[in-house]
C-alpha cells in the first residue's frame, strides 16, 4: 500500500479528484457553506488521494492528446456534479415540507439562513433540514454518500464519459419523488390547517364582529407547532428510509 501511494501516478489522482472534489462541494454537510473551504478542499484531496490506488482498475491511461485530457476532466466534473445533486435533492424533500409546514401554521414569512440550501430559508425548512442531516451523520448513513462515490467508477466508467441521458431522467425522477415525499411528511398538517381554516371561515361567517386573524392565529400557530411536535419522529423515520433507499438506488439504476 505505501509503495502504491508513493509511485502514485498524478494524472490518475487528477482523474479521481475532477469526480471525487466536485461531488464533495455540492454534497449536504460536506459542501456547506458552513465549513471553511480549506477544510473542504483538504478534506476532498485527502479522500481522493486515498481512492486513488483502489480506482486505479477503472482509469484510462494517461492521453497523449491534451484535448482528450479536458474531455476526461469535463466528463469527470459533471459525474461528480451529478452525484452531488442526488443527495442535496433528497434532502429538498425536507425543504417542501417546512415550506409547506410554515404556510399552514402561518410562520411562512419567518426566514433564516439555511446551511443546507446555502440560502434564506422558512424556519421550519431550515429546522427540519439540520435534523435530519444531524442524524445522517450521527447513523453513519452519510457512508452511503461516500460508497455511492466509489461505486459509481463501475457505472460511471471514465473511458465510456458520461450517460447525459439516463442521468438526466433519473434527476428529474428525483425531483418529483422528492417533492411528493415532501408533500406526504407535510400531510397531517396540511389536513389539521385545511379542517381548521373551514371551521374559522364559518364562525367568521356566524360572528362577523369577531377579530378572525387576532383570534385565529395564536390558536393556529400553537396547534400545527403540536401536531409537528407529535409527529416529527415518524417524519424523521420517513424521510431516513426515503434517504436511504434513493442512496442505493443511485447505483443500483444504472447498474441493472
Amino acid at each position: 500500500m505505501i509503495s502504491q501511494l508513493i509511485n502514485l501516478n498524478l494524472f490518475a489522482f487528477l482523474l479521481v479528484f475532477a469526480r471525487i472534489g466536485t461531488a464533495f462541494t455540492l454534497m449536504p454537510g460536506f459542501g456547506s457553506q458552513q465549513v471553511p473551504m480549506n477544510i473542504r478542499l483538504t478534506f476532498g484531496v485527502a479522500v481522493a488521494f486515498v481512492l486513488t490506488p483502489m480506482l486505479k482498475e477503472f482509469l484510462p491511461l494517461e492521453p497523449a492528446e491534451v484535448s482528450v485530457l479536458f474531455l476526461l476532466l469535463a466528463s469527470e466534473i459533471l459525474i461528480g456534479v451529478f452525484l452531488g445533486m442526488i443527495p442535496r435533492i433528497f434532502m429538498a424533500a425536507l425543504q417542501a415540507a417546512g415550506t409547506i409546514l410554515s404556510m399552514m401554521a402561518s410562520m411562512s414569512n419567518m426566514f433564516i439562513q439555511d446551511p443546507i440550501a446555502d440560502q434564506q430559508s422558512a424556519l421550519l425548512s431550515t429546522y427540519l433540514s439540520m435534523m435530519a442531516l444531524t442524524i445522517v451523520f450521527v447513523t453513519d448513513t452519510h457512508h452511503l454518500m461516500l460508497n455511492a462515490l466509489v461505486d459509481s467508477y463501475s457505472v460511471f466508467n471514465p473511458v465510456a464519459g458520461p450517460m447525459i441521458g439516463d442521468m438526466s431522467d433519473f434527476m428529474a425522477h428525483q425531483v418529483s419523488e422528492s417533492f411528493a415525499i415532501g408533500t406526504q411528511l407535510s400531510a397531517p398538517l396540511i389536513v389539521s390547517g385545511i379542517a381548521y381554516y373551514l371551521g374559522l371561515g364559518i364562525l367568521g361567517r356566524l360572528m362577523p364582529q369577531l377579530p378572525v386573524f387576532f383570534f385565529g392565529m395564536p390558536i393556529q400557530i400553537a396547534m400545527q407547532i403540536y401536531l409537528l411536535m407529535i409527529s416529527l419522529t415518524s417524519m424523521m423515520m420517513v424521510f431516513m428510509s426515503y434517504f436511504e433507499n434513493g442512496m442505493v438506488d443511485l447505483t443500483t439504476a444504472f447498474g441493472g
